[in-house]
């Protein structure tokens, strides 16, 4: 079998299989092979590992993962893919491929039960109008994982390994970087996927932490926190958290925890760090 990771052959298998696009699950397909080998690089895919691929799509990364790893298990929601998947991935006995939509998946049974509870690494090529459900249902599950090794839209990858007083800092910045350190591997142009999407991409790896960076009592409340903060950016984060119907906290207690931390009562939740909204929630 020919490899993929170039838009002649790809484009012979979709015209094989009579593969249309769908607009709906954000089909973008890979042909270029200096990408995938930066992807294999920078995600260090050992022959001991048990790799998570989400949206092998024909299975481009997928070959490349086969090689590397010991065990794939790729995830497609798309049916269509799955007879393309089933000739393009025929010569490795070291992949399975599901069927389904990956956050109805129970990733940590499949992972006690092909790699004995030890940690994963995940490998995706997102589709980007599902990018942050998935990676925080990753995040979020604890599930034992070594690194989630990720393409996605290129601001969206910026905006997880943002620092506080950036505008594009924000909720999904202070999620990531409690679980995980965030570093973009590298921009991948538009011309590098078939169809060209019309944005730059980045691959975007996230090494999890074995506990979150920050001690926080209730991890719950102080995501509310954040989500209040920054739902209405321009307001300060007293009347953010204190206009938030979901929590039961006054602006006095707000202003109060504020001043033992010694930030001013006007200040905007885009400027405190993830250590400061952690002893914020402990302080309310």
């Amino acid at each position: 079998m020919a490899t993929l990771g170039n838009p002649k052959n790809t484009i012979e298998v979709l015209q094989k299989y009579n593969f249309n696009f769908q607009k709906k699950f954000g089909q973008n397909f890979l042909i270029d092979t200096h990408v995938l080998d930066k992807i294999m690089k920078e995600s260090g895919i050992t022959k001991e590992d048990m790799v998570l691929e989400i949206g092998p799509g024909i299975g481009t990364m997928t070959q490349y993962l086969a090689e590397a790893a010991r065990e794939v298990v790729a995830i497609e929601i798309d049916k269509n893919l799955i007879p393309i998947l089933e000739d393009t991935l025929s010569e490795y006995d070291n992949v399975t491929v599901i069927n389904e939509d990956v956050l109805k998946v129970d990733i940590r049974k499949l992972s006690e039960e092909r790699n004995q509870g030890k940690p994963i690494k995940v490998v995706a090529n997102l589709p980007y109008y599902i990018t942050t459900p998935i990676v925080m249902s990753l995040l979020e599950s604890r599930i034992p994982i070594d690194s989630i090794t990720i393409m996605v839209q290129k601001e969206v990858a910026e905006r997880m390994q943002e620092e506080p007083g950036s505008k594009e800092y924000g909720a999904l910045s202070l999620a990531v970087q409690y679980y995980a350190k965030p570093e973009i591997v590298a921009n991948v142009p538009p011309n590098c996927f078939m169809p060209r999407p019309k944005v730059g991409s980045s691959v975007i790896r996230l090494t999890l932490y074995e506990k979150p960076q920050v001690e926080v009592s209730d991890e719950k409340l102080m995501f509310s926190l954040i989500r209040a903060s920054f739902n209405q950016r321009r307001k300060t984060l007293v009347n953010g958290i204190g206009n938030a119907s979901n929590l039961n906290i006054s602006k006095e207690q707000v202003m109060k925890a504020l001043e033992r931390m010694g930030l001013p009562p006007t200040i905007r939740g885009e400027m405190l760090s993830l250590e400061q909204f952690a002893e914020l929630s402990n302080l309310l």
